[in-house]
């Protein structure tokens, strides 16, 4: 399994928005682009593949910009990634043959694995600013 660039930038780009839930403000392409390293027309590309999909919001105008559309504790990796990418473990062999079946059953428990845990992971533990990142040296 590997995920696309588009995929790891809308989840980048969606934290970066989560950052400013609550406060009034809306973000913005540019300011969006530059906080996350992305081509500010990549970034515009995603924003609206997320707002078709109703994650986030948008306004137009000189006080326009983009807004999540839950809070961030309603919105997940898994429901990130499958708007972006569809379905990322999707077992595409068959079960035929004497090992099959067993790969299948296996592939199938380690999607239900990735499901549960991508679901678990929502914007609100991304931009947590209680949890502070540890260096070890």
């Amino acid at each position: 399994m590997k995920l696309s660039v588009k995929a790891v930038y809308a989840c980048r780009v969606l934290a970066q928005i989560a950052r400013m839930h609550g406060t009034g403000e809306l973000a913005h392409v540019e300011n969006l682009a530059r906080l996350e390293a992305v081509p500010a027309n990549y970034i515009a590309q995603i924003l609206s593949e997320l707002r078709e999909g109703g994650l986030i919001t948008s306004r137009r105008g000189k006080t326009g910009g983009y807004a999540l559309a839950r809070p961030p504790e309603e919105i997940s990796l898994y429901d990130i990634i499958t708007l972006v990418e569809d379905d990322v473990l999707e077992f595409g062999g068959d079960a035929r043959g004497q090992s099959g079946h067993r790969v299948q059953k296996a592939w199938r428990a380690v999607r239900a694995a990735l499901v549960a845990e991508t679901k678990r992971h929502t914007l609100d533990l991304l931009v947590s600013r209680e949890v502070e990142e540890m260096y070890h040296i």
